[in-house]
């Protein structure tokens, strides 16, 4: 078994297949670097995505494999660089510059061609390639809901490309060239989940916050949390993804008949909404949500509009909503956090509370502020279906509340946030 890239959701792929080294004897993780301690059945490989097919054959020449897990990902300032890195072919291989100002090439085309250079191609199975929710375009405005797999995909133009369409077309070829081999795509979305050095975190914006917020409380701001996001989304339904059950998603589409050369949805199996989840975090830290939260002078509001043209209006007519989709959707916050963590207060709030703690220091200033910011702030519902699965025989299932706990336990392990100073004991119905 080859597991291919860093970060939260490969890392949590590794650890499934190293809990049962019985079926799984040697689970090979190729990455740019070793971040945690594996267990016993896994080898880590040194392989560097960005270059071309040939280079990576040779990293790649004592390595074979009957699955293949590919979980890589590389972050662009644009869909258009992220397309051209995470899935466009181009021969001889481009060279763009990243945010981590290394050269980036075609990813999965070269990795895959890596495969035919080595003959590894040749004991191959399946390859299970996790992408995620932006298939649907949930992060360019209102979407069809609930989202299913054989929603169409956005045409470009008028949509920016979408890399994950690319990459799925580039294994789609690739399976077809191979006819014994098949494939799996999986569709996760909002993940929840901890990886050392990896800050793209929804739960560790949320803690930090929480967190900083307590602390400046304990200067007279009477131990509220107010929630940053807007006041639409607040009450607006989202479906999130724990990264362990998602391993154990990817662990069983390998190996299950009926989800050979299928596209799938990965999602907890609940729905939920911040103003069910933001009263437990506030209690966590021992704070509470004011009551008027929305009502009140918000001085660091920011509002951003989203495209035009939102993905369901691609269905407006199919579905009879022709003329009634909103033709402008945006991106409210009662809080911007970007804004809200450069102000002199909050970073001396977050030294005293680091050095207090002995936590990371520098976890606040990686904390991915602006992309929690997006999260909070959509105004709109994500409601994607798990039926396709189920009706596959997948039965998984998490309670989203509990993989946030999860994850911040990990976090308070981890040094990142301070120990919880409270525990949300059910709801009152006292006015």
């Amino acid at each position: 078994m080859i597991r291919v890239g860093p970060g939260i959701l490969g890392r949590e792929i590794v650890y499934e297949l190293g809990r049962n080294p019985q079926e799984w004897s040697t689970v090979h993780a190729l990455s740019r670097s070793k971040k945690n301690a594996y267990p016993s059945n896994v080898v880590h490989n040194f392989i560097d995505l960005t270059v071309s097919a040939q280079e990576m054959a040779k990293a790649l020449k004592d390595v074979s494999a009957d699955y293949i897990f590919f979980a890589a990902y590389l972050q662009q300032d644009s869909e258009e660089e992220s397309t051209k890195v995470n899935g466009a072919p181009h021969n001889p291989p481009m060279t763009v510059q990243a945010r981590t100002n290394r050269p980036a090439g075609d990813m999965l085309d070269n990795f895959l061609k890596a495969l035919e250079i080595t003959r590894a191609v040749s004991t191959l199975k399946r390859i299970i390639l996790v992408t995620g929710c932006k298939q649907y375009g949930v992060h360019l405005g209102r979407v069809k809901n609930p989202m299913v797999e054989s929603d169409p995909w956005l045409p470009s133009p008028p949509y920016p490309p979408n890399f994950y369409y690319r990459q799925q077309r580039i294994l789609h070829a690739f399976a077809a060239a191979h006819p014994a081999l098949e494939w799996v795509v999986t569709y996760p979305n909002d993940v929840v989940a901890v990886a050392a050095g990896n800050f793209m975190n929804l739960a560790a914006s949320v803690g930090l916050y929480a967190a900083v917020q307590r602390e400046l409380g304990q200067e007279g701001d009477g131990g509220e949390l107010r929630f940053p996001g807007g006041a639409a989304f607040y009450e607006r339904f989202d479906s999130f993804t724990d990264s362990r059950l998602h391993a154990r998603f990817c662990v069983w589409a390998a190996g299950a008949p009926q989800a050979a050369n299928q596209a799938f949805n990965v999602v907890n199996g609940d729905v939920e909404t911040w103003s069910s989840l933001w009263p437990r975090l506030a209690a966590r830290y021992g704070l509470t949500v004011p009551p008027d939260q929305f009502a009140r002078p918000a001085p660091d509001a920011s509002d951003v509009p989203l495209a035009e043209n939102p993905p369901i209006a691609l269905m407006a007519k199919s579905l009879g909503l022709q003329g009634r989709t909103p033709q402008a959707l945006r991106v409210e916050a009662t809080v911007d956090l970007t804004r809200w963590s450069q102000k002199p207060e909050v970073k001396a709030a977050w030294a005293r509370l680091a050095e207090r703690e002995g936590l990371e220091k520098d976890a606040f200033e990686k904390a991915t502020w602006a992309f929690a910011g997006f999260v909070l702030g959509r105004n709109y519902d994500l409601v994607i279906s798990m039926s396709k699965a189920r009706a596959a025989g997948w039965t998984g299932y998490q309670d989203t509340w509990e993989s946030f706990e999860r994850a911040f336990d990990e976090l308070e392990k981890e040094k990142i946030l301070p120990k919880a100073t409270g525990k949300f004991a059910g709801w009152s119905l006292q006015q």
